[in-house]
């Protein structure tokens, strides 16, 4: 039919059946709704309308998904292949993004500084940490493979390695280590972040470390480590101090 000549019913009937057929997220629903409204309101110039037939619907921002130190240890003992162990033990000790692993080069690791170079979203800079033991690792790798532009390539040297192969790689070392829930590259730079917290890093290290903007977003660590919280005095043991 013409667009112009819906009516409100047919648009709340389409939406309600994106929600209860198509299963569609609720910023997808979001999405939908300002879009019609926008046509309407702003290009045909239609009075406000209220869309959806439903309450609309709010995100909820899950907490991160964290891997515990153990299971990094047994998903790091199931790699025997030098390049992906370096790869996956630097996601982690380093707090990468996947895309940041990838993009990283031989002279961005800084033995001198014990630092990695990290080029970010949005063309942003940034160092993290050089862990020793991987240092050594690395050096191995390198003697190895000899990387030509990129510190870690695929088959066709010059390349990048590709990002779907690393995804296979994390998946199948936490299959055969045992870890039945479902595991991801972002679980590692989520878990690098939680571990320092735990150990006792101060927020704003963690956010430089990351890349983060906002100390908002790195704050959401606090929901996730228990570590800190075992910390918290309980006030009903501080009654007789008062």
């Amino acid at each position: 039919r013409n667009i112009d000549r819906l009516k409100v019913a047919d648009i709340n009937r389409y939406i309600l059946y994106l929600v209860n057929e198509k299963k569609i997220s609720v910023s997808q629903q979001n999405m939908r709704i300002n879009a019609i409204k926008f046509y309407y309101e702003q290009v045909k110039g239609g009075k406000r309308q209220y869309y959806g037939g439903i309450t609309r619907a709010k995100e909820y921002k899950t907490l991160p998904e964290v891997l515990s130190r153990n299971e990094i240890k047994r998903i790091l003992d199931q790699l025997s292949n030098i390049k992906h162990r370096c790869m996956i033990s630097l996601v982690y000790s380093a707090g990468l993004r996947r895309s940041e692993l990838l993009n990283l080069t031989p002279k961005d690791i800084n033995s001198e500084t014990m630092s990695v170079r990290i080029m970010g979203k949005g063309k942003k800079c940034r160092y993290s940490l050089l862990s020793p033991k991987l240092l050594e690792e690395l050096r191995r790798y390198f003697r190895e493979y000899r990387p030509k532009k990129w510190l870690f390539e695929g088959e066709t040297p010059g390349q990048p390695y590709s990002a779907s192969a690393l995804v296979k790689v994390l998946k199948e070392a936490a299959r055969r280590a045992g870890i039945k829930h479902r595991v991801h590259v972002h679980m590692l730079r989520h878990s690098f972040a939680t571990h320092l917290l735990e150990q006792g890093t101060d927020l704003h290290t963690i956010q430089e470390l990351l890349g983060h903007n906002d100390i908002k977003t790195t704050a959401i660590y606090l929901h996730v480590s228990s570590a800190h919280k075992a910390k918290i005095p309980n006030p009903l043991d501080t009654l007789d101090d008062s």
